[in-house]
């Protein structure tokens, strides 16, 4: 039997997991507003489809099934509707304090702007997987197969190491 969660206990559920939400923004937009903008339409979305969910289920997939969906959505609305830049800045300062955190905060900006110029679906699958979800997770999310999962992150994976590569000579 599943029972549909409250209202207020969906608004929890979504600010328990709102580093989700957090993490996709920051992944599908380079502009503050837009961040906001998509921010704001995945909760709705959320919201709006709080019915649907059913307590059986884990509700970060859920959640990450939503967010993923309307943030592609968003990203190919501004892509027809703008010109899309590339997310060039973290979201947060780092401190330098060695040459050796430099080179890695360096690397890992650098790995950051590969991902966010991948195509909606590979950056949605690299989001997941950097997160530590398994392919079964990651599958379940994207409504794809795991092992399409599993092909299609191990040709991201080569296509990323070979730009840094390149980018690294």
């Amino acid at each position: 039997m599943n029972r549909s969660l409250t209202k207020q206990q969906l608004i929890d559920l979504i600010l328990a997991n709102k580093g989700i939400i957090i993490k996709i923004c920051n992944s599908y937009c380079s502009d503050k507003n837009y961040r906001e903008d998509l921010g704001q339409e995945i909760i709705y979305q959320l919201l709006r489809s709080g019915e649907n969910f059913q307590s059986g289920n884990k509700f970060s997939t859920w959640m990450y099934r939503i967010a993923l969906n309307v943030a592609i959505s968003f990203y190919r609305k501004q892509k027809t509707n703008t010109q899309v830049v590339a997310y060039t800045d973290l979201p947060f300062e780092i401190e330098d304090t060695d040459d050796g955190k430099r080179e890695m905060n360096e690397n890992i900006s650098r790995l950051q702007k590969m991902i966010s110029l991948l195509g909606p679906l590979d950056k949605a699958m690299m989001l997941l997987y950097l997160d530590s979800k398994s392919y079964a997770e990651i599958a379940e999310v994207l409504d794809i197969t795991e092992t399409n999962v599993a092909t299609r992150i191990s040709r991201i994976k080569i296509r990323l190491k070979q730009q840094f590569n390149y980018l690294n000579q």
